[in-house]
C-alpha cells in the first residue's frame, strides 16, 4: 500500500518570488487648482502691480496735460525770469487774416532816436531770455535793440480761441442737447405744455439751428506768418530800415520776408543760423510721452540742451530755459505748432542772389567751439553768400549769459561800420504793411467778441508797459 505524503514547498520559489521587484504605485494626482498655484506663486501681485503702475502712469500724465493756473505759474517763476518779464512790453500782432489778435513779449533798451535799430529774433526752443544780455548791452552801446518771443514762444501767447459755427447736422446726441438747451431757454413747462398738448415736444420750427463753439487752436508758425510778425514789430518800432539779427532756426523762417522788403532792412546778422531745421530736435516735443519725460526731469532737459545747444548745463539759464518750454504748453505749442511748417528745402545760393538780397551787407557769427562738423557748416553758408564776412565766438549754439558780451560786441561792430541810411517814417508804409495793418485794424474792430488765449492780460491783469 503506498504512502502519498506532501513535501513542502520548496524555499526558493519563495525566495524567489519575495525578491521578484513590485511596480510602484502611481504618485496622487494633484489637483489643478494646487498645481497652478504652486508655480507661479506671485502671478497675482505681478498683476497688481502692472496695474497700479499704468493707473499711476495714467494719472500722471492728465494731471500733466491739465490746464496751469496763470497766476500761479507766474508767481512761481524764479526772480531771473521775473525780472525778465517785468522789463518788457507786449506787441499785438495778427499772425493769419481773420484771426485773431496774439500778445507778442519783446525787451527793448537804447534808445528809439539811435541811427540803428536792431531786432532779435530767436530760433524755435529758445526765447528772449538767452537774448536779454545782448540787449543790454546794446542799448548802453546807444543801439535801440529789440529781443522778440516769436508767437508759441517764451511769454509771447501759446494759443487762441476762435469761435465755430455748426450748421445742422450734430447727429442724435446734437439733437438732444439741442431740446435740452430749447428747454432751458424755455422753462421746463413749456416743454411739459409740449407733451401734454400734443404728445411731443415741437421743434419743426428750428429745424436748422446753428450752435456756436469755442476751440482752443495752438498757433501755427511757419515763413508767412513769420513775414506778418516781422512786418508789424517793425512797424511798432516807427523808423526803418532795422539790422536783423536771426538766430536759428529764424534764418531759414524769415529769408522770404527779407527778399520782399528789402527797404524795411538795413543789414542782416547769421547769428549760429541753419537755412533749414532746427538745433533743438523737435521730436522731443513732437511726441507727448517723451516731451513730458525731457521736460519734466530736469537732468534729461539738460543733457539734451547740453548735447544740442549750450556748452555747459547745471546753471539757473538753463532751468529758465526748461520752464519756460514747460509753462503754459510751451513745449506741445513749440513741437505741434511751431514746428509743423518749418521749409526743409531752403535753397541758400538761390536766396543770395535775388535782388533783394544781393546788394544787402551780411554778416555770419559763428560757433567755433562747437564741433568740427558745426564749424564746417558756419564756413559754409558764409560761402554761400558772396557778399557775407564770417566772424566767431566762444559760446554754443544758442547764446549764454558768459559769452553774450561777445556776440553783442561783434553785433555792434558789424552795425557800427554800415553807413547811415535816411529813416523813412512809417507813416508811408509800403503796400503790404497797409493791407497788414487794414487786417489788425478790422480784427480790432470784431476782437472784443473772440478774445485770444492769452495769459498775460486775462488771466491776472498783469498789462505789459516799459518796464520801470
Amino acid at each position: 500500500m503506498a504512502i502519498i505524503t506532501e513535501e513542502p514547498d520548496s524555499p526558493k520559489p519563495l525566495l524567489k518570488q519575495k525578491l521578484e521587484p513590485q511596480p510602484e504605485p502611481p504618485p496622487p494626482s494633484r489637483p489643478p487648482s494646487t498645481h497652478i498655484s504652486s508655480r507661479n506663486p506671485f502671478q497675482f501681485w505681478f498683476y497688481f502691480t502692472l496695474f497700479t503702475s499704468i493707473c499711476t502712469l495714467v494719472c500722471v500724465l492728465l494731471s500733466s496735460l491739465s490746464a496751469q493756473d496763470p497766476k500761479t505759474w507766474y508767481l512761481n517763476l524764479p526772480a531771473d525770469l521775473r525780472l525778465h518779464y517785468s522789463s518788457g512790453r507786449s506787441i499785438k500782432v495778427q499772425t493769419a487774416p481773420n484771426h485773431p489778435q496774439v500778445d507778442v513779449f519783446s525787451l527793448q533798451q537804447g534808445p528809439t532816436n539811435s541811427d540803428s535799430h536792431v531786432l532779435i529774433v530767436h530760433g524755435i526752443g529758445c526765447s528772449s531770455f538767452a537774448f536779454r544780455d545782448v540787449v543790454k548791452f546794446l542799448g548802453l552801446r546807444n543801439v535801440h535793440a529789440l529781443a522778440l518771443d516769436l508767437p508759441g514762444s517764451g511769454f509771447s501767447d501759446k494759443s487762441y480761441v476762435v469761435v465755430e459755427e455748426n450748421v445742422g447736422g450734430n447727429g442724435f446726441f446734437g439733437r438732444m442737447w439741442e431740446v435740452y438747451a430749447e428747454i432751458k431757454e424755455k422753462g421746463l413747462f413749456w416743454g411739459f405744455d409740449q407733451l401734454v398738448e400734443q404728445g411731443y415736444v415741437n421743434f419743426e420750427e428750428n429745424e436748422i439751428r446753428v450752435s456756436k463753439k469755442e476751440i482752443i487752436k495752438s498757433i501755427e508758425f511757419g515763413s508767412e506768418e513769420m513775414g506778418r510778425v516781422l512786418g508789424q514789430v517793425v512797424d511798432s518800432i516807427g523808423s526803418v530800415p532795422v539790422d536783423l539779427v536771426l538766430h536759428d532756426s529764424a534764418f531759414g523762417l524769415s529769408a522770404n520776408w527779407i527778399a520782399e522788403n528789402r527797404g524795411l532792412i538795413r543789414s542782416v546778422v547769421v547769428l549760429d543760423g541753419i537755412p533749414s531745421g532746427t538745433t533743438w530736435p523737435l521730436w522731443t516735443l513732437e511726441v507727448p510721452v517723451v516731451r513730458q519725460v525731457v521736460l519734466g526731469f530736469r537732468f534729461v532737459f539738460e543733457r539734451v540742451v547740453a548735447r544740442c545747444c549750450i556748452k555747459s548745463v547745471g546753471t539757473p539759464e538753463v532751468e529758465a530755459h526748461r520752464i519756460l518750454l514747460k509753462g503754459m504748453d510751451g513745449g506741445r505749442a513749440v513741437g505741434g505748432g511751431v514746428g509743423k511748417k518749418l521749409n526743409f528745402s531752403f535753397a541758400l545760393s538761390e536766396w543770395s542772389s535775388l535782388d533783394g538780397v544781393k546788394d544787402m551787407p551780411i554778416r555770419v557769427i559763428w560757433s567755433r567751439g562747437w564741433s568740427d562738423s558745426w564749424t564746417a557748416e558756419g564756413r559754409h553758408i558764409a560761402d554761400s553768400i558772396p557778399q557775407a564776412t564770417l566772424f566767431t565766438h566762444s559760446g554754443g549754439r544758442w547764446t549764454q549769459e558768459q559769452y553774450a558780451e561777445e556776440v553783442a560786441e561783434n553785433i555792434f561792430e558789424f552795425v557800427s561800420s554800415l553807413p547811415k541810411s535816411t529813416k523813412q517814417p512809417m507813416e508811408e508804409p509800403t503796400s503790404e504793411h497797409t493791407h497788414i495793418q487794414q487786417m489788425v485794424n478790422e480784427a480790432e474792430s470784431t476782437d472784443h467778441h473772440h478774445g485770444h488765449g492769452g495769459y498775460m492780460d486775462n488771466a491776472y491783469g498783469l498789462h505789459h508797459g516799459w518796464g520801470m
